[in-house]
């Protein structure tokens, strides 16, 4: 006799775009959030976000051999190569390469599915388990902006108000200069 019981969905996470919105307003960010249709790819979007002011994001979801979780945040135009960015990111010796994480993963640790993945995601990884990577990129503009936790949404945020969130999450972000390597 076989098992066909399937795995228990992973639970819905603590919070979605509505949620996040309220919390934002609760805690005194200011954000923009711009509806649009979906958007899955950097490329898709370009059109979209010609329009809106501000550095758009691209939003990697990582893993190394040993389990490690990263969300690496960088500007749209911004090249990553994976093979060399373990020592720029503080991945620890042995970590190996890194790859892309699972979409089951990325739903766990931080509520989104692919094309929605996000800083502002990080509100759902309550067990800290993904390390954040900043593009300097990012550190240093003016505005910043991130889908909202769903990829039918743009959310703007100055720097101080990008930070503010960073701060109530208890996040420090590890900063590189992707351009540098």
């Amino acid at each position: 006799m076989s098992d066909t019981t399937s795995p228990a969905p992973a639970p819905a996470p603590a919070f979605d775009r509505d949620r996040l919105l309220d919390w934002m307003a609760d805690n005194d960010v200011d954000q923009v959030t711009h509806d649009h249709p979906a958007v899955f790819r950097v490329e898709e979007g370009l059109d979209l976000k010609a329009d809106l002011p501000g550095v758009h994001t691209k939003n990697l979801f990582l893993k190394d051999k040993k389990g490690r979780l990263w969300l690496i945040s960088a500007a749209q135009d911004t090249v990553i190569d994976l093979k060399r960015v373990n020592a720029a990111i503080g991945a620890p010796a042995g970590s190996g390469r890194l790859s892309f994480g699972n979409e089951g993963l990325m739903y766990e640790t931080l509520g989104v599915r692919p094309g929605s993945v996000t800083a502002l995601a990080l509100i759902n990884d309550l067990d800290r388990r993904v390390t954040f990577v900043l593009d300097r990129k990012l550190h240093e503009a003016a505005i910043v902006n991130f889908h909202p936790l769903i990829n039918t949404a743009t959310t703007a945020l100055d720097q101080a108000a990008f930070r503010r969130v960073m701060s109530l999450l208890g996040r420090e972000p590890v900063v590189v200069d992707f351009e540098a390597l």
